[in-house]
């Protein structure tokens, strides 16, 4: 403060051009103000305020009378007695407004200051001004600073500032890392530190109502998908990646959640994993949003919501990315343009099979058959299809897709298709390919593919390290959920550890492999693009498409 304003008192000592006339008083008030009698000029200085009877010398009065108001730390006189200036037609409009917003800077009124310093067009006096800026802004606190930042980002002082706050942190949160790279790309001066700590935050419903955590069952998919959460943590750390993982319940409750969200671990995240049910991925999602903070669902398909954000996710294909990929591959095969349609209940089913009825029907398809099937009516289905046991029956399909993971289903359609002696293409989903009851290779006839969904690729190299540690640890063999959960760590830390942020890595590349699956494609998307039909072949997937 005081470099900024003994400037001033130096400049504005200088005649300014009143070559006569110049009151007295009005000249001792400026004397006592250059000998730090802040109070005796103060004084002086108020019976030249009015500009009817002094004209410019009370403008000159008021700015004078700001200096000694802002060195006594009266911060609030200051302003008071400059407003009256700044609506007037004065030729030193710009030091007035940079002496205000010492005085809104001073008074605690910082986004005012600011606004006041947008407003100086004097190269000089920014100068000074962006000088002022930075040294008020080192003490704000980083919400401010990241909150602000689009306003007054062309600020340097502010960025730097900015810069400064941020890299004295030992962990960022991921939006202030997302700062520090938009000031980082305005003002290539302004340094980043990169935060070498993965901290995780991991949200899933592991009870709910008067359930508890002692009452899971070693099968529930959310304790699978957990425990393949876990060996990824555990995999990067013997790697010597630097990782935090903390964990808690959503118990199905979204007023706890809404209190959850309030934790200083979220604010800290550098990605949200979880949780699962539509209404607490929405409440999630929209503190992800509103943070900066990217939020990925590990299991749903159903993600039209996340299409317009920016930082919530889809581990798996959305099902717009699950019909294109049967579309594409049923084109490419030719194998006719009869197609029935098959779906369970669930909601990705029933939202996937009316996607591809209406696509099917553009692209030129007959629609034979179309239905709701369960343990009940899923053999009457294939039948009604002239799929039977006995080979004199007549095909109503070129190709049959069938949506479901669940096995009660999938059972007797095995066991239909161990029986026939027809060759008719038969879409499932990948969950099929990990039912202990199917052996695809023994049936005589090929006809099963298999709807990519992250699939894994089973009897890899990797993979069969993975199950081995896995099984040491757990003594059990990881299931498709856990293989899920480790599958998702990875691609965390590919996509996060490059230092461009999520959403920028995913957009700098069309395809990366997977470790445990066969890739992902998220260019562009919230989801996983990359789904392609699988066919087995020589006890190997390979894709169609």
């Amino acid at each position: 403060m005081q470099k900024y304003l003994s400037f001033l008192l130096l400049f504005f000592v200088i005649q300014i051009g009143f070559s006569q006339g110049i009151p007295e008083n009005y000249q001792k008030a400026k004397s006592a103000l250059s000998s730090g009698d802040y109070w005796a000029s103060i004084n002086g200085f108020k019976e030249y305020l009015d500009p009817e009877k002094y004209g410019n010398l009370a403008n000159y009065a008021a700015f004078h009378s700001a200096e000694a108001y802002l060195k006594v730390n009266q911060p609030a006189q200051a302003i008071e007695v400059l407003r009256p200036v700044y609506s007037r037609n004065w030729n030193k409009s710009d030091e007035m407004k940079y002496l205000l917003a010492l005085g809104y800077f001073q008074n605690g009124q910082t986004l005012d200051g600011l606004r006041m310093v947008q407003q100086i067009k004097s190269e000089a006096v920014m100068s000074k001004a962006q000088n002022a800026v930075f040294d008020y802004l080192v003490k704000a606190s980083p919400t401010f600073l990241v909150t602000n930042l689009q306003e007054f980002k062309s600020n340097s002082g502010y960025t730097a500032a900015m810069a400064f706050v941020l890299q004295q942190k030992e962990i960022m949160t991921a939006g202030e890392r997302e700062a520090l790279k938009v000031i980082g790309e305005s003002n290539p001066n302004v340094g980043t530190k990169q935060d070498e700590v993965l901290d995780l935050v991991v949200i899933l419903p592991f009870t709910s109502g008067n359930t508890t955590i002692s009452n899971i069952s070693s099968t529930d998919f959310i304790f699978e998908l957990y425990q393949g959460i876990l060996s990824g943590v555990n995999q990067l750390k013997s790697e010597g990646v630097q990782v935090q993982i903390q964990t808690f319940d959503s118990k199905r409750d979204l007023k706890y959640i809404g209190n959850l969200l309030k934790d200083p671990a979220l604010e800290n995240a550098d990605v949200i994993i979880g949780p699962i049910y539509p209404d607490e991925t929405d409440l999630v999602s929209q503190y992800a949003e509103a943070e900066k903070i990217p939020f990925i669902h590990p299991l749903s398909n159903l993600g039209e919501r996340f299409e317009q954000l920016k930082y919530s996710y889809l581990f798996r294909p959305s099902v717009q990315s699950l019909s294109e990929g049967i579309i594409s591959a049923m084109k490419k095969e030719n194998w006719g343009k009869r197609v029935a349609i098959g779906h369970s209940s669930a909601s990705r089913d029933q939202a996937l099979a009316s996607l591809l009825r209406d696509r099917l029907s553009r692209e030129g398809y007959e629609l034979v058959n179309y239905q709701e099937v369960d343990l009940r009516n899923v053999v009457g289905f294939f039948n009604d299809l002239g799929i039977q046991g006995r080979g004199d029956s007549i095909l109503r399909a070129d190709q049959v897709i069938l949506l479901g993971d669940d096995p009660a289903i999938a059972q007797p359609v095995f066991a239909l298709f161990e029986s026939v002696t027809i060759s008719v293409p038969t879409l499932v989903m990948d969950s099929w390919l990990s039912f202990n009851f199917a052996n695809f290779e023994m049936i005589e006839f090929p006809n099963f593919y298999f709807i990519s969904n992250n699939t894994p690729t089973f009897g890899s190299e990797s993979m069969n390290t993975f199950r081995d540690r896995f099984y040491e640890r757990n003594l059990i063999f990881p299931s498709l959920n856990a293989i899920l959960g480790r599958e998702l760590i990875y691609w965390i830390h590919t996509n996060h550890g490059k230092g461009q942020g999520l959403r920028n890595s995913l957009d700098s590349q069309s395809f990366q492999p997977g470790k445990l699956t066969f890739g992902f494609n998220f260019q562009n998307h919230n989801s996983n693009q990359f789904s392609p039909i699988l066919k087995l072949e020589n006890g190997e997937l390979i894709p169609l498409n």
